[in-house]
């Protein structure tokens, strides 16, 4: 294990996927308050860190998962309920009344277990979908070990911003998301950047969870190399990104 690795802190992230009956999915995206010390201002998907009650109850519900992938999951559906409101990862989904209050109690503190306990919930970790997973290369001050999943949008639910990590939400495409940043009106940070433009290969989520399967499952770890005397963020070209590198100067500043 490397100096970095060793760092890391478990993290998961979900790329949740509206089918329309006619052009491409739309996907949640999120603008992070501009006050937070992470990504501020930047567009991103719903996720967070994995936390100790993530992994006890993964300790139970892995059901022949490995035991990191299990608890990413629950961090996965705990922040996307946080952050958003949406109920994803649920056998049934909970009424829209359980879902607020929900919301309310893990902002105030309380434990995902003990509410899908105390409320007799089942999850179904297996509606989430591995995507990818990233892991820097380099020290910097916050560094995740991030795996990302896909998980399909919960039905007549639209979910709202939670106003103190972020400050706005909308379901776009990815290609109209990337289109909106390429006009200055949002910014990325580079995983997303790239994610964005591997989502906007595919038009439904069958179709992105079938590739899924068939892209080797090796983490993405970024490295800087020159290329014409001029530094790159790079990345591997087999794991099936459409762009693969992009100048420094402009890949920290999406």
């Amino acid at each position: 294990m490397t100096d970095v690795e060793y760092l890391a802190r478990p993290a998961a992230t979900v790329v949740v996927v509206r089918d329309r009956p006619q052009g491409p999915a739309d996907i949640l995206m999120m603008e992070r308050a501009r006050s937070m010390a992470f990504a501020g201002g930047a567009l991103v998907f719903p996720g967070g860190a994995v936390d100790d009650g993530d992994r006890a109850l993964a300790a139970r519900l892995a059901n022949g998962l490995e035991l990191d992938d299990a608890a990413a999951r629950i961090a996965a559906i705990r922040e996307t309920l946080e952050e958003s409101g949406l109920g994803i990862g649920f056998v049934a989904p909970p009424a829209p009344d359980l879902l607020a209050a929900m919301r309310r109690a893990l902002a105030d503190g309380a434990d995902m277990a003990a509410l899908v306990d105390a409320h007799g919930l089942e999850l179904a970790l297996d509606r989430l979908v591995p995507f990818t997973r990233w892991l820097p290369t380099v020290r910097t001050a916050r560094i995740f070990d991030a795996r990302f999943y896909l998980a399909k949008a919960p039905d007549d639910q639209e979910g709202s911003v939670d106003a103190t990590e972020n400050t706005r939400l909308f379901w776009s495409s990815a290609r109209a998301t990337l289109a909106r940043c390429a006009r200055g009106e949002g910014r990325t940070l580079f995983p997303t950047r790239r994610n964005l433009e591997r989502l906007a290969q595919f038009d439904t989520f069958d179709a992105l969870a079938a590739h899924a399967a068939a892209t080797p499952p090796d983490k993405v770890r970024p490295w800087i190399e020159d290329r014409d005397g001029v530094p790159h963020l790079c990345i591997p070209t087999y794991l099936g990104y459409p762009v693969t590198s992009e100048p420094v100067a402009t890949a920290l500043r999406h």
